[in-house]
């Protein structure tokens, strides 16, 4: 499974972070390490961007790129 088909209020685990070279290091700079736990808070009304509460903060990203991260539910 994958962070964008997490619904709302569901906890989940990072398992692995995808993508490649410097988007990929976004990605982990952001905090989207594995081991992370993260929660969706909302999606936007056109259902894109998604925003997430991990390691005490909320964070927005594009669903495209939490596409490539993947999780296990809680």
């Amino acid at each position: 499974m994958t962070l964008d088909e997490v619904k709302i209020n569901q906890n989940a685990v990072i398992t692995k972070v995808g993508g490649e070279g410097a988007l990929r290091g976004r990605l982990l700079d952001m905090g989207l390490i594995p081991k992370t736990v993260v929660s969706v808070i909302k999606f936007a009304p056109m259902g894109d961007p998604i925003e997430i509460r991990l390691r005490g903060y909320e964070l927005t990203i594009r669903k495209e790129d939490a596409a490539m991260i993947e999780v296990s539910l809680l």
